[in-house]
């Protein structure tokens, strides 16, 4: 990853807001490599997301002058720095598939982070993350000890400084507490074309309804149930020769996409929240 320095910004929209952030990036020699923006009409917001490399760059200068700007023009703001390396705790449960995606995918350089850490409900994971490095924990999730279970899961995220949390197929309801603590910092990837087929055995579902498409969803997990806000979908076409079974082998390859699709922006600062929605910039 370059040395390069992301902001991303969301405020009221107004005239000449491109102009101020290229203009004082411009007046402390920045050589912005990406810049795009959005404006969402109907709400009267504006977004932005500027990328620049660093070399010969004040950043600490115009950190502070541009904290002035913002202030003016109502900006929520984050300043991100490329060369910072996200840590990153996968969740899983008995499906393993999409975990050995994001292994996979981090080893090859596609995922920009480290990932220190698997927890899993079963034991499934265990030789597989013992074949990659990563440590693994074994927390069983049962009904009457699930908030003993999530001390220990927060325990082992805060002692290994835990920047973003995937849950690989987690099939386990993450509590308000657990997820407050992590805004906009757990992904979760659903096995249906939100918002059809909430909740559990969702390919079962399509296959009663008969549908012609299944899809997945790579959504921030909050507090509601599978409603949080959506990064990424895709779809695959099935027809009335297919069975439940068939739907669920056929969903797997477009779940790994989709999870390592949203996983990849988050870790790139492309994502930005507003309401139950994101914008994600290209």
């Amino acid at each position: 990853m370059t040395n390069t320095a992301v902001l991303l910004i969301d405020c009221p929209d107004r005239k000449g807001l491109v102009a101020a952030v290229a203009s004082l990036l411009y007046r402390y020699g920045a050589n912005i490599t990406h810049a795009d923006q959005h404006q969402d009409h109907q709400a009267g917001l504006f977004f932005m997301r500027v990328e620049w490399t660093l070399e010969g760059f004040d950043l600490s200068a115009f950190r502070t002058e541009f904290q002035t700007t913002a202030a003016e023009l109502r900006m929520q703001w984050q300043l991100k720095l490329m060369s910072e390396v996200p840590r990153v705790a996968i969740f899983v449960s008995q499906h393993l598939h999409c975990l050995v995606d994001l292994l996979y995918r981090q080893q090859a350089g596609e995922l920009h982070c480290s990932i220190p850490l698997i927890v899993g409900n079963h034991q499934n994971a265990e030789a597989l993350a013992r074949f990659y490095g990563v440590e693994f924990r074994h927390i069983p999730v049962k009904p009457e000890a699930k908030k003993q279970a999530e001390d220990e899961q927060r325990r082992l995220l805060s002692a290994e400084g835990i920047d973003l949390i995937v849950l690989a197929r987690y099939m386990q309801i993450l509590s308000p507490d657990f997820v407050q603590e992590y805004p906009a910092r757990i992904i979760n990837v659903h096995h249906s074309f939100l918002p059809a087929f909430m909740g559990a055995r969702p390919y079962h579902a399509a296959f009663q309804r008969g549908v012609k498409l299944i899809g997945t969803t790579s959504h921030y997990v909050t507090a509601a149930l599978d409603d949080g806000p959506i990064i990424e979908q895709d779809v695959v076409r099935i027809s009335h020769r297919d069975q439940a079974e068939d739907l669920i082998k056929k969903g797997r390859d477009i779940e790994k996409a989709v999870l390592s699709r949203a996983v990849m922006w988050h870790l790139e600062r492309r994502i930005l929240c507003y309401g139950n929605k994101t914008v994600v910039f290209d």
